[in-house]
């Protein structure tokens, strides 16, 4: 059984549905100034620090054990 979800006597309901959801006006815009150097300053120390982590584990535990950790790491994910 199917319900119509409005009439073909009523086309202005469907008119509505059919609008854009934004106009050109309304469109968000990209961060300008200091919080787009923010974020990007951000991004930068989180990935300095992951490669610094990175680094620091090689270092430390050998490569054989670090690419052992990293595929046990990635598999558990998956």
């Amino acid at each position: 059984m199917a319900i119509a979800l409005a009439a073909r006597r009523n086309p202005a309901y469907l008119h509505r549905m059919v609008q854009p959801i934004s106009t050109r006006s309304e469109l968000v815009t990209a961060p300008q100034g200091r919080v787009a150097s923010a974020i990007l300053w951000g991004a930068a120390g989180i990935g300095g620090l992951a490669l610094l982590a990175a680094a620091a584990l090689w270092f430390h535990y050998g490569t054989a054990v670090f690419f052992e950790m990293i595929t046990a790491g990635i598999s558990a994910c998956f």
